[in-house]
């Protein structure tokens, strides 16, 4: 006789289907609203920084601040209510962050200042990968996956690479310009010479000799090469991957061994044996 589900028991399947299920309505709107609240969050939390905005409206932040937190706590015991193995989500990544997002808060009753570690909740963004689990989205993310993979050699050396041409030019320029120009020691240069690679340029250590900037003007041209490295070979990888041909997984017909049939047929097009 089949067993007749109570009503916590209906409710649990439900509100299991509205949080965790991405392929449903209910389930993508929840998500959507989930993230509009972390984005609003994350926004009250950068604005009580603000100090003229915090004293205008310190009232409002912290009243939709835990007004966010108790969505939040609800959400939290919701998913550890309504899974079979509440464990597996309370320590997971999510479920890790998920408890960070909420603690702060409350610790803030305890402790002043605790609240604005709320920034964590920022955190929480990356459940967007879990809303774009389109099969779309779902192919790129594996060819780039693949593709960084596949050049990880390839960066690991080109980055050795670099590592040793900062510390050499950061040694010479320490030699070169001396600590009057502000190269006070090798760190010092091999901290310029990172600066000056990768084109930031802050300005707060520059060459005042001739071989200095000789030197720095080499290490700027130099920066522009190197940035265009590891996208050049990423890219090749996976353009590499998509010119392969699409490999048939298909499971061969136990008759004829042909696997090339229709993606949803039931019996095989070659010699009528059923899949």
């Amino acid at each position: 006789m089949r067993k007749v589900k109570s009503k916590y028991d209906l409710f649990k399947q439900k509100t299991h289907i509205i949080i965790y299920g991405t392929s449903t309505k209910a389930g993508r709107l929840f998500d959507l609203i989930l993230l509009g609240l972390i984005l609003l969050s994350v926004l009250l939390v950068m604005m009580e920084t603000v100090a003229a905005f915090d004293l205008q409206y310190h009232t409002e932040l912290v009243f939709l601040e835990w007004l966010i937190t108790v969505f939040f706590t609800m959400e939290y015991l919701l998913r550890i209510l309504t899974i079979d193995k509440s464990w597996k989500y309370i320590f997971s990544f999510y479920g890790i962050i998920d408890l960070l997002a909420i603690l702060p808060m409350y610790l803030s009753i305890f402790f002043i200042g605790t609240s604005i570690f709320s920034v964590v909740r920022s955190f929480r963004l990356l459940r967007l990968f879990k809303i774009l689990n389109h099969p779309q989205f779902t192919s790129q993310s594996t060819q780039l996956r693949q593709a960084i993979n596949a050049s990880r050699g390839k960066i690991v050396v080109f980055i050795y690479f670099v590592l040793i041409i900062t510390i050499i030019i950061g040694s010479i320029m320490y030699v070169v310009e001396g600590k009057q120009s502000g190269f006070t020691s090798i760190p010092a240069g091999i901290y310029w010479t990172i600066v000056t690679l990768t084109t930031v340029g802050y300005g707060d250590i520059s060459p005042v000799t001739p071989l200095g900037q000789f030197i720095a003007s080499f290490v700027m041209i130099l920066g522009y090469g190197i940035i265009a490295v590891p996208t050049g070979i990423v890219t090749a990888e996976i353009a590499k991957n998509v010119q392969k041909p699409a490999v048939n997984t298909k499971i061969p017909c136990k008759t004829c061994g042909k696997n090339d049939y229709p993606d949803k047929a039931n019996f095989c097009h070659r010699c009528g044996q059923p899949l």
